[in-house]
C-alpha cells in the first residue's frame, strides 16, 4: 500500500512524513528520484500470535509506504500543471494534511479553505486529463479509428462531476472502474485528512460542512515527530503527558485501511508467517494470486481457519478435530484474520 502526503506550502507535510516514518525507530526513509519515501511495519498482534506459535524462520508483517512527492505545486499558478502531482498519482491513497496551527508569521490557520483549495486543484488536474483524452477519442474517430463507447461514457460522467466540482471519489462505482484505472485520477483516490494541530490542541476543528468521503483525522504533527525520535521509555512519559493513547502512526494506518476498505489474511508455517493486504469482498481465487500467479493459475482449494477459531482451540491440528478448518473453492469470500494454505497444482 502507497500512500501520498499532500497538502499546501507549510500545512506540515515534512513533519507528519517524519512522525510516521520514524515512529518505529526504523531508517526506512530515503530519498529516491527526487521523492521522500519512507517504508513501515503494519504493527499486528495477530501475526506475533502466529510467529509465537509456529516458531518460523521469518516473520513477515504487511507494509505501508509512505511518499512525500517533489513534484507538488499546490498554490503556484507558475508551475506547469504537467509537472503537478505526477508523484501522487501513482499512490493507491491520499494523506492531505491540513494545517491548524499559527503559522511562524502569528497567522491563524484557516483549514477548511485549504483543504477546499487543494482540492479544487486537483479536481481541476483530473479535468484536464478528461478533456485531453475525450478530444483524443473524437480525433480518432474523425479519423475513422473506433473508439471504446464505455471509455467515453465513463468519461463524460467524470467531466459531469469535474464540472460541478465534485470529486470522483463520490461515485464509487465510477472510482474504480477498470477502464478508468490507467488515468489515476486524483480525486478519484480514497483519501484521509490530516488536521495538523499544535501541540497543546487535540481538538478538531469546526467547518461549514464537512466533505463526502473522506475520512478527517487529528494529529499533533510537530509533537507526534518528536516523540517519534525518542527511546520507547521516554516517548511512553510523553505519549502518557500529553493524553495519547495511540500513536499518530497506528491511527493512521488503522484510517487507512478503513478508507482503503482493506484488510488481512495469513499464511503460516515453519519457513514463514506472513500477513498479506487485500481488499474487502476478494474472493479466494484472487487472493491466491497475491501470493503468486501460479498458485492462482493453479487454485484447487483454499484450506481456511478463523483466526479465533485457532486462538480458542489452541492448534491447527485441534482445530482441524474440531471442524472448524474449511474447504473452500475460488469463489469464497476471504475474510479479514483468515489462516489460508492454498492448495494447488501448476
Amino acid at each position: 500500500m502507497k500512500l501520498g502526503i499532500v497538502g499546501l506550502p507549510l500545512s506540515g507535510r515534512s513533519t507528519v512524513f517524519t512522525a510516521l516514518t520514524g515512529a518505529r525507530g526504523e531508517e526506512a526513509a530515503q530519498l529516491k528520484k527526487d521523492q521522500r519515501i519512507g517504508t513501515v511495519k503494519v504493527m499486528d498482534n495477530r501475526v506475533n500470535f502466529l510467529s509465537d506459535m509456529y516458531q518460523p524462520k521469518k516473520t513477515t508483517f504487511a507494509q505501508v509506504e509512505y511518499l512525500l512527492p517533489s513534484d507538488l505545486h499546490t498554490g503556484d499558478s507558475s508551475k506547469s500543471e504537467n509537472a503537478t502531482w505526477n508523484q501522487a498519482r501513482i499512490c493507491d491513497a491520499l494523506i492531505h494534511v491540513v494545517r491548524n496551527f499559527q503559522d511562524a508569521g502569528g497567522m491563524d490557520p484557516s483549514s477548511e479553505e485549504d483543504f477546499r483549495s487543494v482540492e479544487e486543484e486537483m479536481i481541476l488536474s483530473d479535468l484536464m486529463v478528461v478533456e485531453k483524452r475525450l478530444e483524443r477519442l473524437a480525433l480518432d474517430d474523425k479519423r475513422g479509428r473506433k473508439s471504446n463507447k464505455d471509455e467515453i461514457d465513463l468519461l463524460n460522467t467524470c467531466k459531469k462531476l469535474l464540472d460541478d466540482g465534485k470529486p470522483i471519489r463520490l461515485d464509487s462505482e465510477l472510482a474504480s472502474a477498470p477502464l478508468l484505472r490507467g488515468f489515476t485520477f486524483l480525486s478519484a483516490k480514497p483519501q484521509l485528512v490530516i488536521i495538523n494541530n499544535s501541540d497543546e490542541d487535540d481538538i478538531m476543528p469546526k467547518w461549514r460542512s464537512i466533505p463526502e468521503g473522506i475520512e478527517m483525522l487529528v494529529v499533533r504533527g510537530k509533537l507526534e515527530m518528536d516523540i517519534a525520535s525518542m527511546e520507547p521509555e521516554e516517548a511512553e512519559e510523553f505519549l502518557a503527558e500529553y493524553n495519547i493513547e495511540t500513536s499518530a502512526l497506528d491511527r493512521v494506518i488503522k484510517c487507512s485501511y478503513e478508507t482503503q476498505n482493506l484488510m488481512s489474511f495469513f499464511t503460516v508455517g515453519s519457513d514463514e508467517v506472513k500477513a498479506w493486504t487485500i481488499k474487502k469482498e476478494t474472493p479466494a481465487l484472487e487472493a491466491a494470486g497475491e501470493i503468486h500467479s501460479d498458485i492462482q493459475k493453479g487454485f484447487i482449494r483454499a484450506e481456511v481457519l478463523a483466526y479465533p477459531d485457532l486462538v480458542d482451540l489452541g492448534s491447527f491440528n485441534d482445530a482441524k478435530k474440531a471442524g472448524r478448518v474449511r474447504l473452500e473453492g475460488k469463489e469464497y469470500i476471504v475474510q479479514d484474520g483468515d489462516i489460508i494454505n492454498f492448495r494447488f497444482n501448476v
